[in-house]
């Protein structure tokens, strides 16, 4: 069960996984505890997907782009488009006129991660459940070893908390 509440403090809309399963949870933004119980929930669907489209809507609403979100796909289909948009390392280092294989396996031999398909988001995903400590400090730590600038990785953990995507609690996060 997925739920998307809401922080009466600042506003914020986050999704809540399984609401009656923990007796508080914590607003992202301003990081004030809330009573599950209390907090007033705008949509509520086992499909996590479905609660996420509700979420988009919402602040789509909020923020007057009503109009705009409805002439869109459903957010897991902009989410796919994202990631399937531009071009991959191989047809970029083609297209500039360089050899993709000799470049890919220079990067072999130095050890370092040319020709990797993780995006950026992936890897900071991943650094959530691989981090020794899931902090913010733990996650960009590892997130800088697999190549993704510091600042990067704290924008990217922000982001998908903000998607409803992770969770953050007293510091640390979790994949939800």
């Amino acid at each position: 069960m997925y739920a998307v509440v809401g922080c009466n403090r600042c506003g914020n809309l986050w999704l809540l996984r399984d609401p009656r399963a923990s007796e508080t949870a914590r607003c992202s933004r301003c990081e004030k505890t809330h009573r599950t119980a209390k907090l007033k929930r705008f949509f509520e669907s086992e499909d996590r997907d479905a609660a996420r489209e509700a979420r988009a809507a919402l602040l789509a609403k909020k923020r007057g782009d009503g109009a705009a979100f409805a002439e869109v796909d459903h957010v897991a289909d902009l989410d796919r488009a994202v990631e399937d948009a531009g071009i991959d390392d191989r047809e970029y280092l083609e297209a500039s006129g360089l050899d993709a294989d000799a470049v890919f396996d220079a990067g072999a031999r130095a050890g370092g991660d040319a020709g990797s398909t993780r995006s950026r988001e992936e890897i900071v995903r991943d650094a959530v459940g691989e981090a020794a400590e899931p902090t913010e400090e733990g996650i960009v730590a590892y997130a800088t070893e697999h190549g993704v600038p510091a600042e990067a990785a704290r924008d990217l953990l922000e982001r998908l908390t903000r998607r409803g995507e992770l969770s953050e609690s007293q510091g640390r996060y979790r994949t939800l």
